[in-house]
């Protein structure tokens, strides 16, 4: 708009002072004699020079206006909203702040028996109701086209609601094809450890999953990470530390972690991924001046609307620990596959004559059908994210969004010579069975309704040596409502 107004001001004030000298010359009588029209000639000619002066003049005026005008619409942003996701942009590009919101509401109704006798560590009345399990508000974007940044602050929690804890804050430098990475972040130590919280198959992770990533990676992780990555290849390694919120230590925790995954297959129909992970911890935690270096593997069963743990090696004094891991995936249009094994392991500080360094396993394997279509999508992170939605749900279109099937199976056994005469060597940790099936369903891409079914089996002895063991089976039924963007 401001630029037609500075034309056509332009083009009028040059039409007017064209119209002014023409109307000058048709008014004048004949000249009469020659001396008179050399002089009439003249005084045109000068006329004429100061009009070509003021018409260049104006086209100077015009062209500084289009150049501060185009100056400033470069200077605005690019605001946007795409896929509900609320974005500013620099003209540039090389600056930019995205918004990013994350609700995720479970209710659930366990299934117990009643009469479990009343030990300690058994969970026999697991909490039937309520939980925003994720409430996260952050930001992140791009500084000078090189630089990436993130934050993010966390109001959920695992059985209650949190009073806000500082989630992610990092940078990251790109140097293609290198990424550096530093501060608090999810370091990349697996196929479901860095998959989006709010696209993944279940609730939460895998409880195989979840030991891993809790040793040296996991939320809110502190760490320094380089990554590297080809069109079928991926290569990452981090030194970790503590996590964000940990309390008070004397010998803070040090260890590292890394990945690496190929793609043998991918083509337009099918994909097949292979990788590998591990951690380890060279420097546990002190927790107390002077006192020992506590290493636990523990976990809840897939489920935070009751956060109690079932399976808990307890602490063990240890000069270090590590896991080993083996990932894949094989996706053929709207089906996809997917496992992991871990092997995990403390080494033991200072034993006793007879006691042995424990070792544990743990396995998944899920899947899942899009029944609408559509393929889950493989990131560049190297896992799979939320299927497109091709037909966001519109009832008067007669359109649906998209709807999925999961299935998945999951162990972990965190006993270790559970029967050894010697009571020290024994780790009664418990070996924990969880059979689920779910139905996912995409709305639109900020929307997810998941309502899944638990299949939970525990067969631990008392850790204390009793006789009374804290096995038990129970089922659960778990809906979740999500909005993300």
């Amino acid at each position: 708009m401001i630029t037609k107004t500075v034309l056509r001001t332009g083009l009028v004030a040059a039409a007017s002072l064209l119209a002014t000298a023409a109307a000058a010359q048709t008014a004048s009588p004949p000249p009469a004699s020659p001396e008179e029209a050399a002089a009439r000639i003249a005084a045109l000619e000068a006329q004429l020079a100061v009009l070509q002066q003021q018409v260049a003049d104006l086209k100077a005026a015009t062209a500084a206006s289009l150049k501060d005008v185009r100056a400033v619409q470069a200077a605005q942003p690019v605001v946007s909203l795409a896929s509900g996701k609320p974005t500013i942009t620099s003209s540039d590009g090389a600056f930019s702040i995205n918004f990013h919101a994350l609700m995720q509401l479970d209710a659930a109704q366990y299934y117990q028996a009643k009469g479990l006798p009343a030990v300690d560590g058994n969970a026999r009345d697991l909490n039937s109701g309520t939980n925003f399990r994720r409430a996260r508000l952050g930001f992140d974007g791009k500084l000078y086209k090189n630089f990436d940044y993130g934050v993010l602050f966390e109001f959920g929690g695992n059985g209650t609601d949190g009073q806000g804890t500082l989630q992610e804050l990092w940078v990251q430098y790109n140097y293609a094809p290198f990424k550096f990475k530093v501060g608090a972040f999810i370091p990349n130590l697996g196929l479901e450890d860095s998959a989006p919280v709010a696209t993944q198959l279940f609730p939460e992770r895998p409880a195989p999953a979840e030991l891993a990533r809790n040793l040296a990676g996991a939320d809110k992780r502190i760490a320094f990470q380089v990554q590297t990555a080809g069109e079928r290849w991926l290569l990452s390694g981090a030194v970790t530390g503590a996590k964000t919120g940990d309390g008070q230590t004397f010998d803070e925790q040090l260890g590292y972690v890394g990945r690496a995954v190929y793609l043998p297959i991918k083509t337009q129909d099918w994909l097949v991924h292979v990788g590998a992970n591990a951690s380890v911890v060279v420097t546990p935690a002190q927790t107390a001046v002077g006192g020992p270096y506590p290493i636990t593997f523990t976990e809840r069963p897939e489920l935070r609307v009751d956060g109690t743990a079932l399976i808990n090696t307890g602490a063990i004094d240890a000069l270090g620990a590590h896991h080993y891991g083996v990932e894949g995936a094989v996706q053929h249009g709207n089906l996809m596959v997917q496992g992991e094994y871990f092997d995990l392991a403390i080494n033991r500080r200072n034993p006793a004559d007879g006691v042995t360094n424990p070792k544990f396993k743990a396995w998944y394997l899920e899947g899942s059908w899009v029944l609408t279509g559509e393929a889950r999508r493989y990131t560049s992170n190297f896992v799979f994210d939320a299927p497109s939605v091709a037909k966001p749900f519109d009832p008067k279109k007669g359109q649906w969004g998209a709807w999925e099937l999961a299935a998945r199976y999951s162990v972990s056994d965190l006993n270790y010579h559970e029967n050894a005469a010697l009571a020290a060597d024994r780790v009664r940790g418990g070996d924990q069975k969880i059979a689920s099936v779910g139905l996912n369903w995409f709305p639109n891409p900020a929307t997810k309704f998941s309502l899944s079914y638990y299949d939970v089996s525990l067969d631990r002895l008392d850790p204390a040596g009793g006789a009374v063991p804290l096995s038990q089976d129970y089922q659960v039924i778990n809906l979740r409502s999500q909005y993300a963007f």
